[in-house]
């Protein structure tokens, strides 16, 4: 199991190559079959499926990084990663403000689960309760 620290590196370190976007390279922090589960319950294989669903809802995003916590749990590193969403959608329209958390385990030096939540639906099905 990774230091807490570590763990925490590793998923600062995918969200940097996540949001350049380069899937190759954030591919390079997840274990090979990790399980990957957006909002709405989608399974994705891949950091490569992440980026291409990105790009299917917004014109682009990036994340406002916020706190970092962890917790150990049968042979992982727990790490939830919170802060807010920034961009436009696939309209031209600006948002921030667009709350998210992540939730990863970390073993063997890699991302082995991802889980994302985010307000992105309500914001898209309801567009005045989004903050621009």
């Amino acid at each position: 199991m990774p230091s807490a620290q570590t763990a925490i590196d590793i998923v600062k370190d995918f969200l940097a190559a996540s949001m350049a976007p380069d899937p190759v390279k954030a591919a390079s922090y997840m274990a090979e079959g990790v399980a990957i589960t957006f909002t709405g319950g989608r399974a994705m294989a891949s950091a490569t499926e992440i980026t291409t669903f990105n790009a299917s809802r917004y014109r682009w995003v990036k994340k406002l990084l916020g706190d970092f916590d962890y917790m150990e749990k049968e042979g992982v590193v727990v790490v939830y990663a919170t802060g807010t969403l920034y961009g436009e959608w696939p309209d031209g329209r600006s948002f921030s403000g667009n709350r998210y958390v992540d939730r990863y385990e970390v073993a063997g030096g890699k991302i082995v689960r991802m889980d994302v939540w985010n307000d992105s639906a309500e914001w898209i099905l309801v567009p005045a309760i989004a903050k621009s």
